[in-house]
C-alpha cells in the first residue's frame, strides 16, 4: 500500500515535537506536568495490521492535536503538545517494554491506538500501574472492560461483541443457518469464536465446525477444502481473521471456488483497506459491522476528506477512532486545566458527545467502554462503485445502546 502522504506527515510529527520541546508553555496556564502534554501511538509499524494502523494512526493523533491548537490558540491549556510513536510488533511482551519507556522516561500523558489483543492488555497493565493513560481503539478485547479493566485504561471504538452481533446475528436470520467458523489462535480470535458462536446459536443457526487457525497466517487451504467437501456443509464460512490474514483467506476463498459451491462468505472485521487488496468483485454482498466508515454521513465524509488532504490516503474506523480519542482527551485537559490522570478521567467518565467518529457517544463511567452507534454495512458490487474509494453502503444503523453489551460485573475500576 503506498504510504508516501503518511510518511510524511510523520515526518513532520517529528520535526513539530522537536520544535515544541522548546516552547514555553502558553499564556492560557494550568498544572501541566513535565512543561507539556506528551501523546504516545503505539501501534504496528510493520506487520499485518500495519497498512489500517500504523501511520495513519500516528498522522490522526497529530491531526487532532493540530486542529486542538487551531481551535484554542494562546487559551490553549499548553501550546506545549507534542508526540512519540513505537512499533509493538503485535508481541505483548514488546508492548509492555515500550510502554514502560513511553510512560516513565519519555513521560508520555496517554497512550493511543494498541492493536492486537494481547499487547494491548499489556498496556493496560502498564497504565495501571504508572497511572498514565491509556485509550485503546484498535482491539477487540472485551476483556480491556471487563476483568482486565482499570482506571486508566479506555476501549474507544468497537469490540468482539459489537462485531458477533451485528455480522453473526444478522446473517443468520438472513438464512445463512450453518456456519464453519475460523478464528485466529490468539486472544481476539477466540474471544470472537466464542461470540459469533452464542450469536449465531441465539439466532436459531448451528455451528457446525469451528477451527483455529495460525496467527499471523498465508496458507488456509486446508480448511478451506475441509470446509468444501464437508457434510453437511456449511451455508457461511465465518472468517474471522483481520488485516493481511483476511487478505489470504479472502483470496484462497476465491481461488477454492466456494462461492460457485454454496458456501457465503461472512466475516468478522473488514476495513477499506482490505476492500481495496482483496478486490470488490470477490467481496460484493459481503456484509459486516464497522464502527465508522469514511462516507457514511457529511461529517464523516469532512474529516474523510481533511485527512486524505494531509495524507494522501483516506482514513478507515481506526483512524477516526484515533483522532477521536485525543481530541477528547485534549478537550478534557482544556476543561480541567491539568494533565493529572485522575483528574482527566473524572472529566471524562459519563461526558456524551458526537464527533467525527462517533456518533451518541457515552464514556461509560461502569467499565470505561465508549458506547455509540455502530453500523451494518456491505461490499458494493463493481457496477455500485462511483469512484474507487466508494466500496461500501449502509445496511442499517444499530443504535449505541444495542451496539455493546452492559457493563461487566468484573469490572472494578476502584
Amino acid at each position: 500500500m503506498h504510504h508516501k502522504g503518511v510518511s510524511a506527515a510523520v515526518t513532520a510529527v517529528t520535526t513539530a515535537a522537536l520544535l515544541v520541546s522548546c516552547s514555553p508553555t502558553s499564556r492560557g496556564g494550568g498544572k501541566i506536568s513535565d512543561g507539556g502534554i506528551k501523546l504516545g501511538v503505539l501501534t504496528d509499524m510493520s506487520g499485518v495490521y500495519s497498512s489500517r494502523v500504523g501511520k495513519k494512526s500516528v498522522a490522526a493523533v497529530q491531526m487532532a492535536i493540530d486542529d486542538f491548537k487551531a481551535k484554542y490558540g494562546d487559551k490553549a491549556v499548553t501550546g506545549n503538545i507534542s508526540l512519540v510513536s513505537g512499533d509493538h510488533q503485535n508481541k505483548p511482551e514488546v508492548a509492555s517494554t515500550q510502554a514502560r519507556e513511553m510512560y516513565e522516561r519519555q513521560r508520555v500523558d496517554a497512550i493511543f491506538d494498541v492493536p492486537t489483543s494481547s499487547a494491548a492488555l499489556a498496556v493496560a497493565t502498564l497504565a495501571q500501574q504508572t497511572k498514565r493513560l491509556h485509550f485503546n481503539t484498535a482491539a477487540a478485547t472485551q476483556d480491556l472492560t471487563g476483568k482486565a479493566c482499570n482506571r486508566y485504561t479506555y476501549a474507544w471504538a468497537f469490540d468482539a461483541y459489537m462485531i458477533a452481533k451485528g455480522t453473526g446475528g444478522t446473517v443468520t436470520q438472513r438464512g445463512g443457518k450453518d456456519w464453519y467458523l475460523l478464528y485466529p489462535d490468539y486472544v481476539f480470535g477466540q474471544g470472537m469464536q466464542t461470540l459469533f458462536s452464542s450469536m449465531i446459536k441465539g439466532a436459531n443457526g448451528n455451528v457446525i465446525a469451528s477451527d483455529p487457525t495460525p496467527f499471523p497466517g498465508s496458507d488456509y487451504s486446508t480448511f478451506l477444502l475441509k470446509a468444501a467437501n464437508s457434510k453437511p456443509r456449511p451455508d457461511v464460512l465465518g472468517a474471522l481473521q483481520a488485516g493481511d490474514d483476511l487478505v489470504n483467506l479472502v483470496k484462497q476463498y476465491n481461488q477454492y471456488g466456494l462461492r460457485d459451491k454454496g458456501i457465503q462468505l461472512a466475516v468478522g472485521l473488514l476495513a477499506e483497506e482490505d476492500i481495496k487488496a482483496i478486490g470488490s468483485k470477490s467481496l460484493q454482498g459481503t456484509v459486516f459491522t464497522t464502527a465508522w466508515f469514511w462516507n457514511l454521513d457529511d461529517e464523516s465524509r469532512a474529516f474523510a476528506k481533511k485527512f486524505k488532504a494531509k495524507t494522501g490516503e483516506l482514513p478507515n474506523f481506526l483512524t477516526a477512532a484515533n483522532y477521536s480519542a485525543a481530541t477528547q482527551y485534549l478537550e478534557a485537559v482544556q476543561r480541567t486545566g491539568t494533565d493529572d490522570s485522575d483528574t482527566v478521567v473524572k472529566a471524562l467518565d459519563g461526558r456524551t458527545f458526537s464527533d467525527a467518529f462517533a456518533r451518541n457517544a457515552e464514556i461509560r463511567a461502569a467499565d470505561h467502554r465508549v458506547t455509540h452507534d455502530a453500523y451494518l454495512a456491505s461490499v458494493k458490487a463493481p457496477g455500485e462503485v462511483t469512484n474507487p474509494d466508494d466500496l461500501t453502503k449502509l445496511v442499517t444503523t444499530i443504535p449505541a445502546d444495542e451496539a455493546f453489551e452492559p457493563a461487566s460485573p468484573e469490572c472494578d475500576l476502584t
